[in-house]
């Protein structure tokens, strides 16, 4: 995409997250029903007319684009262009009466990660980011902390399961032992806080790409790194996440690699 485009693009995103917003904050005051769905997490009709809404303002600005979102599925072709949707990330959170939930809307360039909107209507922030264009917060432009020592960063975690059951597990105990304070803010909240130098690591195990793509653009923009807790380059398969400040994130995946 041309930086033109790209800025289109980038309009269209953040319109449709408002679009999303005014749907989620309508349930969140009156409140919702709960359904299970086969993979037995949680959906609503909050997260149900909020993809709705999302589809139909990214269709009108790119409409030979496609849309994979997270309660209606894959529309359109993978390669080229294609939008990536979670309508209401933190579902199980909106339920509870909770406000770390949100609404994440990526934008892929034949398998690139090029821009990233993150919504959290409730909660209060919007973050979004281009490929080259930085990280916003607001009308504020954000960058990572400058941390370089172990022993001064402030490390965030969420959904450890599948870490918690491999040898990777004393890895992060290590690392725990080792930083300075462990939090666990989850969902989009602590990738917010890295974005903008309030933490210098966050470690996920169990994540959908989208749930992740659009703040690693922010993350990546803000002059963080965002990989897999291997080290490989996100993809519509990615299951994990280590994203943190230049010389944290290689602290912590050296660890991680050798365990």
């Amino acid at each position: 995409m041309n930086p033109m485009q790209l800025e289109a693009a980038l309009a269209a995103a953040r319109e449709a997250a408002e679009a999303a917003a005014e749907v989620i904050r309508h349930y969140w005051n009156r409140g919702v029903a709960v359904e299970i769905k086969s993979d037995d997490t949680p959906v609503t009709v909050a997260d149900r007319e909020a993809e709705q809404a999302i589809r139909k303002v990214l269709h009108a600005a790119l409409p030979d684009a496609a849309i994979y979102g997270e309660e209606f599925g894959l529309d359109g072709a993978r390669d080229g262009l294609l939008w990536l949707v979670d309508p209401l990330d933190g579902t199980k959170s909106f339920v509870r009466r909770t406000p770390f939930f949100s609404t994440q809307i990526a934008l892929m360039d034949r398998g690139e990660l090029v821009l990233g909107v993150s919504s959290a209507p409730v909660y209060g922030e919007t973050m979004w980011a281009s490929a080259g264009g930085g990280a916003w917060l607001g009308g504020e432009r954000v960058q990572v902390a400058d941390t370089a020592d172990m022993a001064q960063a402030s490390i965030s975690t969420g959904n450890l399961k599948t870490l918690a059951g491999d040898a990777r597990w004393q890895t992060l105990a290590a690392l725990v032992r080792d930083s300075n304070r462990i939090r666990g803010y989850g969902d989009f909240c602590h990738y917010h806080l890295l974005a903008r130098g309030s933490l210098d690591l966050v470690i996920e195990s169990d994540v959908n790409i989208l749930d992740v793509a659009a703040l690693a653009v922010i993350v990546r923009e803000a002059g963080g790194i965002f990989t897999d807790l291997d080290g490989q380059a996100l993809t519509l398969d990615t299951r994990s996440v280590l994203a943190g400040t230049s010389a944290i994130h290689a602290q912590a995946l050296r660890r991680f690699v050798g365990a």
